[in-house]
């Protein structure tokens, strides 16, 4: 209905408000990936070097905590510069990518500490407790 129609559709979307909104989202995703590493490194450093994988895993965490902190400076600066302005958009566009290539690495860095990190739960560990191999 031609009557109808919304102002704010007809309205170009503003690119430099978008933009901080999704930066805004990734940044709330890094924060609870941090979150969960830390809980993880902790975990870790309270069963001591005796377990399997020890300094692997303390290893790969800390790289991982390290990338995210500087995930979350990227995406700080990238929120703070004007997409609109065109001066601007190059930089934002090297910025842009080079936080998603450490997103990258960092989900891949946390594969491997998902897969080191695996313990025996539940059934397992009670079936494996009364019949040692």
């Amino acid at each position: 209905m031609p009557g109808n129609s919304n102002p704010r559709r007809n309205q170009p979307i503003n690119l430099n408000h978008y933009a901080t909104k999704k930066s805004v989202a990734e940044s709330m995703l890094d924060v609870a990936l941090f979150m969960s590493n830390a809980t993880r490194l902790k975990a870790v450093l309270e069963q001591g070097p005796s377990s399997h994988y020890y300094t692997a895993l303390v290893t790969l965490i800390s790289i991982s905590l390290l990338l995210q902190v500087v995930i979350g400076i990227l995406l700080v600066v990238i929120a703070r510069l004007n997409l609109n302005e065109v001066q601007n958009q190059w930089r934002l566009n090297q910025l842009n990518n080079a936080a998603t290539t450490l997103v990258f690495i960092t989900v891949v860095i946390n594969v491997f500490i998902t897969a080191f990190g695996a313990q025996k739960t539940g059934f397992l560990t009670a079936r494996a407790s009364r019949n040692p191999l």
